[in-house]
């Protein structure tokens, strides 16, 4: 690799910086002289071609240098830029001040403005032409075999100079101007070679030309992603602007766009934007120009054909032809884009279709799988190394496809707002543009790996709550098992023992057998008290006797008697406890009502332990549901509840009724538990216990939710909510 810089290596610093911008506006007030003094120009002595790719040159090249020697002073390129574009502009000044003073009749001017403007057009298309695309993006060669391109065009260059200012004078006739610029130089030796030999050089100036466009593209073909991002820029306007050249002067007008264009074509590749987009450019002047091309064809074909067979019908002949081309037009631009797209991208270039695909694999597995899948759906069409999924509380955590390497892209993968996981994208593969393409894959596909990863989080979710629901189970299997064993089993054993004493004495000792069926007595009451335990653990029995409403208002006067709150720190004053139900709680879910009444017990136990209240209010809140009569609910709600006054009846007596047997059979509404008491509140750093995460489980597990706040007014706040179903 050929470190070296050609001439003009970039020196750094701030007079470096300085150097450049003073070329710059020298090259900008040149231009402006050579503009306005062409066109004060007479007729007669107006350039053969008013505009020419020096003008382009002589307009972008030395304020673009300027600015990207101020970014990279140590780049070489940015130093040929802005010296080529100092002398292209140049060149501007000298061709119109040369036929400025020859109009004027001052030929001694004239003649040493053409020799300046000599040096400068050929050593601009030297370094421009020949030497910016060798040398770009890196300030570099590819190889040290270009070496022979960069001293083919140098001597190229110093031979057009120097057969330049020893070119004889014209035949006047021949000449397009009105006299001839005399050359004090001529060799009139070299007046019937001097057209031959001047050809020749234009041909080795057009091979050199080539020869670094074909640079480029090889340096394009066998760099890494990035570099070749780099380079497509100014790769494809070189290579607009070598087809306009090999050309001639009749294409020069748009030839000068193109060349002014270039400059900020390396001055992105140069300062390595990451998204160039040339992709895009590419793929839509593809496709623009196809259907331009096709459509234009089947419109005229079609037009002409009409013409033919319905002679005299022109309106005819153009809806005829206006139909056709229609009808064309959407098929032709997918085929086209498609066409492109797998020049571009291999197989995998449509985002649509990897969508597509992506549903179709996504419809065929579970959550799991499919993730698998969908990671090796965005890998092959971003064309990567490796991707990888990780899902936060998922099963599986973390899916890779091939290797991602040791820092990748992360991308955050968002499902309705929520953060579910992030998307993990290795280095880019060996595709040709992939920048742009990368990001337009993302954006189609990011969607559907948020929806996956939400699935697969929502079944890990499931899973583990089915784990618990299991090992609730065998817990409270075991504790049967335990509790029917060890202590029922153990006393109905020993129960049958004194039994079995008691008739061997019943005979012969009626008093030791009436002692022993005494005992066997006292055995028998404890036994009931066991079973009556166990029962009480699988479902208070004031659910069934009193009802939720009833069994909570029970639970209230049992746990906060009066005198009751921090009674067991010294604390006698007496609460005020207060039950209100709203609603009709009968029909409730057997689950619901022991998750109601084991939070509502758990939450004036801490009440009665920590809070040192004085006032408690409990509230139980259907909502949603159909309604009762107040003397039902007052019924259902037992004795001592208090129920809003209308609650059941606002609607009239009949109200459930006349609602019909289907009100309801979607939605039974709401049930909310609040436990409010103006307590000491929460401590400053609270730690959740094993009675607060029972709460919150509690409701968990049947779809609801469990709160526990410290109001500013004081106090603490528990609010539950359980949603219930018809």
């Amino acid at each position: 690799m050929d470190t070296n810089p050609p001439a003009l290596s970039g020196f750094s610093g701030f007079s470096g910086r300085a150097a450049a911008w003073v070329m710059a506006a020298v090259a900008l007030v040149l231009t402006l002289v050579g503009g306005l003094v062409q066109l004060r120009l007479p007729a007669e002595w107006q350039p053969q071609t008013p505009l020419s790719p020096d003008f382009g040159v002589a307009l972008t090249f030395p304020l673009t240098g300027a600015f990207l020697v101020s970014q990279r002073p140590r780049l070489s390129i940015a130093w040929l830029i802005c010296a080529g574009g100092l002398l292209g502009s140049g060149n501007v000044a000298c061709t119109a001040l040369m036929f400025h003073w020859a109009s004027q009749g001052d030929m001694r001017a004239a003649i040493a403005a053409r020799a300046v403007q000599l040096v400068c057009w050929a050593v601009s298309g030297l370094m421009l032409a020949v030497l910016v695309p060798l040398y770009s993006p890196t300030g570099t060669l590819s190889s040290r075999r270009w070496r022979v391109v960069v001293a083919l065009g140098t001597v190229v260059t110093l031979a057009e100079i120097v057969l330049g200012l020893l070119r004889p004078d014209p035949d006047p006739a021949d000449y397009p101007w009105p006299a001839v610029i005399h050359n004090p130089l001529q060799v009139r030796a070299l007046a019937p070679y001097y057209g031959t030999v001047w050809g020749i050089l234009q041909y080795a100036v057009q091979i050199c030309v080539v020869a670094a466009l074909a640079s480029l593209a090889l340096r394009l073909c066998r760099a890494d992603p990035v570099t070749r991002r780099q380079i497509a820029w100014p790769l494809s306007a070189f290579a607009l602007y070598v087809v306009l050249y090999l050309l001639g002067p009749a294409m020069w007008v748009p030839a000068t766009v193109v060349t002014a264009f270039i400059p900020f074509t390396i001055l992105f590749a140069a300062l390595r934007y990451r998204l160039y987009g040339i992709d895009t450019v590419i793929s839509r002047t593809f496709v623009t120009a196809g259907l331009l091309v096709v459509v234009g064809a089947v419109y005229f074909g079609v037009g002409a054909a009409s013409s033919l067979f319905v002679s005299g019908y022109h309106q005819v002949a153009g809806l005829a032809a206006a139909l056709f081309a229609g009808a064309f037009f959407q098929p032709l631009r997918r085929a086209l884009q498609r066409v492109v797209d797998r020049a571009l991208y291999g197989p995998v270039g449509d985002p649509a279709l990897l969508a597509e695909r992506l549903t179709q694999e996504v419809r065929r597995a579970d959550p799991a799988d499919a993730l698998a899948s969908v990671v090796t759906v965005v890998r092959e069409g971003l064309a990567v190394s490796g991707v990888a999924v990780e899902i936060t509380d998922g099963r599986p955590r973390y899916v890779e496809s091939g290797h991602i390497g040791p820092s990748p892209r992360e991308v955050p993968l968002v499902w309705h707002g929520e953060p579910v996981g992030r998307l993990l994208v290795g280095r880019p593969g060996a595709t040709r543009f992939a920048a742009a393409h990368d990001e337009r894959v993302l954006a189609t596909l990011l969607p559907y790996v948020a929806d996956v990863a939400h699935a697969v989080r929502m079944a890990a979710d499931l899973q583990r709550s089915r784990e618990r629901i299991l090992a609730a189970r065998e817990e409270e299997r075991r504790r049967l098992r335990r509790d029917l064993h060890d202590g029922l089993g153990q006393t109905l054993g020993a129960m049958a023992m004194t039994i079995n004493m008691a008739r061997v004495n019943l005979t012969r000792s009626p008093a030791a057998a009436d002692g022993l069926l005494r005992d066997l007595r006292v055995g028998m009451d404890a036994v009931a008290g066991d079973i009556r335990e166990v029962v009480y653990g699988l479902r208070p029995p004031a659910l069934d006797d009193l009802g939720l409403a009833g069994a909570v208002r029970a639970l209230a006067e049992e746990t906060l008697p009066a005198g009751g709150s921090g009674a067991e720190q010294g604390d006698t004053a007496p609460v005020d406890v207060a039950v209100r139900v709203e609603g009709d709680l009968a029909g409730l879910p057997a689950a619901v009502e022991v998750a109601v009444y084991r939070i509502v017990q758990e939450a004036l136990n801490n009440v009665r332990r920590h809070a040192r209240a004085t006032r408690v209010r409990v509230e139980v809140t259907r909502t949603g549901a159909e309604t009762r009569t107040e003397a039902e609910t007052e019924a259902a709600a037992g004795p001592g509840a208090e129920v809003r006054p209308g609650a059941g009846a606002a609607a009239g007596p009949r109200a459930g009724a006349a609602a019909g047997p289907e009100a309801g059979a979607e939605d039974g509404g709401e049930l909310r538990v609040r436990i409010a008491d103006d307590g000491i509140g929460l401590p400053a750093h609270l730690r959740a216990g094993v009675g607060m995460s029972s709460m919150r489980e509690r409701a968990a597990e049947l779809g609801g939710s469990c709160t526990v706040t410290a109001p500013d007014i004081g106090g603490t706040v528990v609010d539950a909510r359980f949603p219930l179903t018809a």
